[in-house]
């Protein structure tokens, strides 16, 4: 359970450390626009999704067991924090990540990191579509600037009050975030390595700020940004509150841990490395705590932001250093530029990672999957959209469990790469 660090510095070199600074300034550029965005989306002020990336993507790289791996706020997490804040506040998601931090750790050290090969592979497809599903949808609102008085939180419910809403559609709206989503998928076809997120997010917001025209800014919503983290703190908890918020805190520890050890592994397919199960769900543990005890919100580790670090030339784990060290002094130095990014322009990013979450390219071989596989996707998609991602996941992983009692001949899942 020994962190990576402690490995990759035993031969550490100068150019690796050129390499490192590279890629983790790349990756931040890429991380900026993304956290804000999640933080958005999940109902929480953007500056917490700044804090999170900072605090949690220092300590997985610091204490992780993987060299490359990327950690900070995910799509994955929109939907159950945005459950969390609105049935509790967004104390009771500090709190609830403060717990999950201390369930990782405990899991960690009962090397609970083994047991990620029997999580059905159709379950955690099932519920990131789902997600993704959700992400989307919760988008619609600020890429066609409607304007809804509430946007409740049930997904069918949500739909309608979208189609209430369509009279008030907003032309520049659409076309910000149309044009960032273009832009994106164009600076990714012509410069993959190139940080196009953040390139493209900032020059719609410009052109929205320049042609003065009527859309929402992150400043106009939500005001100014930190410019610094705020001391930290121990979350409040009672006995009642800690029984009350147990079951987010399981749900936000079982996905930053497949979420996180899925990430690793990607990373040692484009790499060739091995990473350590056990010390990443510790790094894991560890960062969620760091993180709550700053205000952040949930971490895992990230698979577009770590494969983001390899393509840029990120060698050790120093490299998720420089990226929350770099993520920390645009905030102090460029927080009020921030304030000027269009919300038509994040919700086109939130849509686009929605997309790459869903992995279109997967869905044509479901079709091939056993019928008992697709079942178990479907139910858990299902679930996950119409119900809730605690009941979802519980579910999933009974029926898949029982499955494999079913089928005690066959191995454990040998996870297919995810693309996300």
């Amino acid at each position: 359970m020994k962190p990576k660090i402690l490995t990759t510095l035993k031969t550490y070199s100068w150019p690796a450390f050129m390499s490192d600074t590279f890629a983790g300034m790349t990756v931040a550029l890429v991380a900026i626009p993304l956290s804000l965005a999640i933080a958005i989306a999940s109902g929480a002020d953007p500056g917490k999704g700044l804090i999170t990336a900072i605090v949690a993507g220092f300590l997985v790289s610091l204490l992780g067991g993987s060299r490359v791996q990327i950690g900070g706020p995910t799509g994955a997490f929109i939907v159950v924090v945005f459950g969390v804040v609105a049935a509790h506040g967004y104390d009771g998601l500090v709190l609830a990540t403060f717990m999950a931090g201390v369930i990782l750790i405990a899991a960690g050290l009962l090397r609970a990191g083994n047991l990620i090969s029997f999580v059905p592979e159709a379950v955690v497809n099932g519920f990131t579509i789902g997600i993704a599903i959700i992400i989307a949808t919760s988008q619609l609102s600020d890429l066609f600037g409607l304007t809804v008085q509430h946007l409740p939180a049930e997904f069918f419910a949500k739909l309608s009050a979208l189609w209430g809403g369509r009279e008030t559609f907003t032309p520049h709206a659409f076309a910000i975030g149309l044009a960032t989503m273009v832009l994106i998928v164009v600076l990714r076809r012509i410069a993959p390595k190139f940080p196009g997120l953040i390139v493209a997010v900032g020059v719609t917001s410009a052109a929205a700020a320049l042609l003065n025209l009527p859309v929402d800014t992150i400043g106009s919503r939500f005001g100014a940004l930190p410019s610094q983290l705020p001391m930290p703190h121990v979350p409040n908890f009672s006995v009642d509150r800690v029984v009350e918020l147990l079951p987010s805190a399981f749900v936000i520890a079982f996905l930053a841990g497949v979420e996180s050890l899925l990430s690793a592994m990607v990373a040692d397919r484009m790499t060739g490395g091995s990473y350590r199960r056990n010390a990443e769900v510790l790094a894991q543990g560890f960062a969620n705590i760091g993180s709550s005890l700053f205000g952040g919100m949930p971490a895992t580790g990230a698979i577009a932001r770590t494969a983001t670090n390899v393509n840029a030339g990120g060698k050790t784990p120093v490299a998720g250093m420089v990226h929350a060290v770099t993520i920390l002094l645009a905030m102090m130095l460029a927080a009020p530029l921030a304030g000027y990014l269009a919300m038509p322009a994040l919700a086109g990013l939130l849509l686009l990672t929605a997309w790459n979450m869903s992995e279109p390219h997967k869905w044509r071989s479901y079709l091939s999957m056993r019928k008992a596989d697709l079942a178990l996707m479907l139910i858990t998609l299902v679930l996950t959209v119409v119900a809730d991602l605690t009941i979802a996941i519980g579910v999933g992983v009974s029926l898949g469990l029982a499955i494999r009692l079913q089928r005690r001949h066959v191995p454990p899942a040998d996870w297919e790469e995810p693309h996300r």
